[in-house]
């Protein structure tokens, strides 16, 4: 396990096979990824090496092949467990752990929680600017200093970005890695139709 944990690390320093080094650099890139979305590199890491392993994972292997101290990945572990993101594969203390690929629910409640509410918040402010801009405006003696088409423009472009999210929550992963084809298809159908262009040849 030495050599893996220090793949993780410095892959072009071990003697890893080549394959351990790629999927290693696939789970970092995973981490880097959520992580720049306001999440835990270490989920990314983890699921990401779960889910490309063919058989489950013991917390001790994931923890020499990420590098990381075997708390860290407890920690990790338990939250992914709460996310719904990963499973026990029985009731023993020391049971190995692997990915749940329908990871849909868990992507679509975080964007329920917290992009929905920042911009239904925006929403509400916008609302709350135009209804004062229009009492302000009513008032001949005293010109208006904000522009009213202006917050109306936001306030419709707001509200066009949470119907888009509610589509995008709406839509479904899934379950069996033989369905991404499909899914992924109609994904970029969705696209197209929302930038007027034909969607892709089948």
């Amino acid at each position: 396990m030495k050599n893996t944990a220090l793949a993780a690390e410095h892959p072009h320093k071990t003697g890893a096979d080549p394959l351990t080094r790629a999927v290693l650099q696939v789970a970092q890139a995973a981490g880097n990824f959520i992580e720049y979305w306001g999440f835990k590199a270490i989920h990314g890491r983890i699921w990401t090496l779960l889910a490309l392993h063919k058989e489950p994972l013991p917390q001790t292997e994931v923890a020499d092949l990420l590098g990381v101290s075997r708390s860290l990945v407890s920690t990790a572990m338990a939250e992914l467990l709460e996310y719904g993101l990963v499973r026990a594969v029985d009731e023993h203390r020391n049971a190995p752990y692997e990915a749940v690929i329908d990871i849909w629910p868990a992507i679509a409640d975080v964007l329920r929680s917290r992009e929905w509410m920042l911009l239904e918040g925006a929403r509400v402010a916008l609302e709350a600017a135009i209804e004062e801009a229009e009492i302000a405006g009513s008032n001949p003696q005293a010109p208006l200093r904000w522009d009213l088409d202006r917050l109306r423009m936001l306030l419709s472009l707001t509200e066009m970005a949470q119907g888009f999210l509610k589509m995008v929550i709406a839509l479904r992963l899934p379950r069996a890695p033989e369905g991404f084809g499909g899914w992924v298809g109609r994904a970029q159908s969705l696209v197209a139709r929302l930038r007027g262009a034909p969607a892709p040849a089948r």
